[in-house]
């Protein structure tokens, strides 16, 4: 469910293209080796490894995009974790919903060249 609210917020912002979504770890990182997003998301306890092991994957295959943690909870040590993974931001489910939306747009404005957004 949250997978599908997810891709509907994001689908209909204009800014933001959608590339795809994935079930677990494994799957998440075989979609950002293919697509290269510029930011994916990744659920801090996703099947198939946790939000750790699907951030250190997505960034080895696909070095350029920016990963957004997402959970319902970030203690001290897992949000550690996940800055250790590669994480460059983390976002809590249940939080405001253009949280998620204004941290992506943060993460895509990182990237751009300076003037452009």
């Amino acid at each position: 469910m949250v997978r599908e609210v997810l891709s509907e917020l994001i689908a209909a912002d204009p800014a933001l293209e959608l590339v795809g979504v994935a079930t677990d770890a494994q799957a998440a990182i075989s979609l950002a080796s293919d697509a290269a997003p510029h930011v994916a998301i990744v659920d801090v306890r996703m099947p198939g490894g946790g939000g750790a092991f699907a951030t250190r994957g997505v960034m080895d295959v696909s070095p350029g995009t920016k990963v957004i943690a997402f959970s319902g909870d970030f203690d001290d040590a897992l949000a550690e974790q996940l800055r250790a993974a590669g994480a460059v931001k983390q976002v809590l489910k249940g939080g405001p919903i253009g949280s998620i939306l204004e941290a992506i747009h943060e993460a895509v404005a990182a990237d751009a060249p300076a003037g452009t957004t």
